[in-house]
């Protein structure tokens, strides 16, 4: 099976392309010749090319025409106005053509402040009541006691020193979340450069540097995400996958907009949110009306 470069698997993720999409798409290189090395976003017009040629290849794939596809693929991006309701916005996103995997829905929020300065910073946590789709694994990082109440919580690896030796020494990262007790903070610093580029590194403001480590794996297994600004002032966040039907995505955006609502910077002034979207791993983004 031909194998993407790493750099365009690079692309592909900076696109908002998961690793299970990437699997499903090896084929479809000739299409990806055009994409640079450099970052691509969801904002940037690289991002939207990239998402349409993958389109595009997946309808030819499932025996459309090229002239069909061309016009699906006009018809998904080109929709004209905002959607009125994010309800609305599902009822689309369910209609669309399905993959051969179960995309992830995705929700993307413009903000009105300004990232570069700290007292306009928009960071948190919420448990998504429906929870992501996906399983994460968890590793703990915490002695005795706090230990093993972790592993009773349900943690896939639970261990101290020795566990940020094999991270040091080894490179090894089979995680999804760190959660770590306030007293191992200190010996982290030795893997902090590995751990946060890959926006691993426990931080208190997301309730991963805890005495309550129980309560932190439950969270994160249960469906708990971080929301956080990026560079272009906007969140990007998983709401959970397509199969779980318009009913139980809505309650997850709902519950995760309000908490971006509620952590509003108090030196934030005008229109909050900018702009709102909702898209899946494969589909074009459709732009909700927002009057927050």
């Amino acid at each position: 099976m031909v194998q993407w470069p790493q750099r365009r698997i690079s692309a592909a993720l900076e696109a908002d392309v998961e690793s299970d999409t990437i699997r499903q798409y090896e084929n479809v290189l000739g299409f990806l010749d055009s994409v640079k090395e450099e970052s691509i976003t969801d904002e940037g017009e690289q991002g939207e090319d990239l998402r349409r040629k993958l389109i595009y290849q997946d309808f030819l794939n499932r025996g459309y025409s090229k002239e069909r596809a061309e016009r699906e693929v006009k018809k998904s991006f080109d929709s004209g106005s905002d959607i009125e309701d994010a309800k609305d916005a599902l009822e689309i996103i369910e209609k669309m053509p399905k993959s051969k995997f179960d995309e992830t829905v995705e929700l993307h929020v413009k903000l009105g402040v300004d990232s570069k300065h700290a007292d306009q910073q928009v960071r948190g946590t919420v448990v998504l009541p429906n929870g992501t789709g996906k399983s994460k694994k968890v590793l703990v990082l915490a002695k005795s006691e706090k230990a093993a109440a972790a592993e009773a919580a349900g943690a896939d690896y639970v261990g101290d020193d020795d566990m940020i030796a094999k991270i040091a020494n080894e490179g090894w990262l089979d995680f999804d979340a760190v959660v770590a007790t306030p007293d191992m903070m200190p010996a982290l610093g030795r893997i902090a450069k590995i751990l946060g580029p890959k926006g691993l590194m426990p931080n208190p403001k997301a309730g991963t540097v805890t005495v309550d480590t129980a309560k932190a794996v439950s969270d994160i297994k249960a469906g708990k995400v971080e929301y956080r600004l990026d560079k272009n002032n906007i969140i990007h966040a998983s709401i959970g996958k397509v199969s779980f039907g318009s009913q139980k995505i809505k309650e997850n955006y709902e519950t995760l907009l309000e908490a971006i609502v509620k952590a509003k910077p108090a030196a934030a002034k005008g229109t909050y949110l900018k702009s709102i979207a909702l898209s899946t791993t494969m589909g074009p983004g459709i732009k909700i009306t927002t009057k927050i």
